[in-house]
C-alpha cells in the first residue's frame, strides 16, 4: 500500500500488513498533501485517531463497521465519517485515562456511543 486516502476503504489485508509506523505517516502524509491545516502537535494524534479507526474497520469490528455505512448514508463523506467515529473514541481513550473503568466497560461504552452516532448529531458537535 503506497498511498492512504479516507474517502477509499483500504483494502484490509494490506491494511493490516503495514506496520503501525507506516500506517500513522501515510495517513499524515495524506493530510499534507492535502494541505488539512493541522497544528504541528495535533498532528499524531489525528492521526492515531485515523488508524485506530481504520484498524477497527479492516478488523470487522461490527458496531463500528455500522456506524461507518450508516454515517456515509446519512449524508457525511467516508473522511468526515471516519472522524466522526474517531470523535468518540477520543471521548473514551479520554475517559480510560481518567477513570477507574475498566476495559471491558469502556469498550462497551464505546460501541454504545458509535451505535447511537448519527451524521445530524456529528454536524452539531461542531
Amino acid at each position: 500500500m503506497q498511498r492512504y486516502n479516507p474517502e477509499q476503504e483500504p483494502r484490509a489485508d494490506e491494511w493490516l500488513a503495514l506496520d503501525e509506523g507506516r500506517r500513522l505517516d501515510l495517513v499524515e502524509i495524506f493530510h499534507r498533501d492535502e494541505r488539512i491545516s493541522l497544528r504541528q502537535e495535533a498532528r499524531l494524534a489525528h492521526a492515531s485517531i485515523h488508524v485506530v479507526v481504520e484498524n477497527q474497520l479492516a478488523l470487522k469490528r461490527e458496531p463500528i463497521v455500522r456506524a461507518l455505512l450508516r454515517l456515509m448514508k446519512q449524508g457525511l463523506s467516508r473522511h468526515d465519517a471516519v472522524h466522526a467515529i474517531g470523535s468518540v473514541l477520543g471521548e473514551t481513550v479520554h475517559d480510560a485515562m481518567t477513570t477507574e473503568e475498566t476495559g471491558e466497560t469502556l469498550n462497551a461504552r464505546y460501541y454504545a456511543a458509535v451505535e447511537r452516532l448519527s451524521a445530524q448529531s456529528w454536524n452539531k458537535s461542531g
